[in-house]
């Protein structure tokens, strides 16, 4: 085995197959674990956010200057959230380009924090959701939320 493998754990078969290259690799190998990589649908949620963000508000549409990508505003997104980001200068020095983790590689609970804290700033800034699924789930939640704070 050369290079880098990588094995899902999905049961018992896999689970032998990862011990016996364990078992099999010499003194100094690295081996790293990691939590369940974020679904493909929380994937396209977030991907639906971005959209949904970079139409409609100011600092992303280029109302208040710059336009933004959704590529570019996960990225300011990822950085928000705590992930390291960096920005690094191009080749040819005339852009930068962004360094850090990628999206694909955020586990499940990673990706639902971020969800979760674009949920909120869209929330603070006005951001009207264009996925059927999430506007239907938020007004259920806040139809809701008053009865749960009359019976606290």
């Amino acid at each position: 085995m050369s290079g880098r493998v990588q094995l899902v754990l999905t049961g018992a078969e896999i689970r032998r197959k990862a011990i016996r290259w364990i078992q099999g690799t010499p003194d100094g190998t690295r081996v790293e674990f990691k939590a369940p990589q974020r679904t493909p649908e929380q994937n396209d949620r977030m991907w639906a956010m971005l959209t949904d963000i970079v139409t409609q508000h100011a600092r992303f549409n280029g109302t208040d200057g710059r336009k933004y990508t959704t590529n570019e505003a996960k990225v300011v997104f990822l950085h928000a959230c705590g992930k390291e980001v960096q920005i690094l200068p191009s080749l040819d020095g005339k852009t930068f380009v962004p360094y850090g983790q990628s999206s694909s590689d955020l586990s499940v609970a990673e990706m639902h924090d971020l969800i979760e804290f674009m949920f909120a700033w869209g929330a603070e800034n006005g951001i009207v959701w264009s996925d059927p699924k999430e506007k239907a789930l938020r007004e259920l939640e806040a139809r809701s939320a008053p009865a749960e704070m009359e019976t606290a």
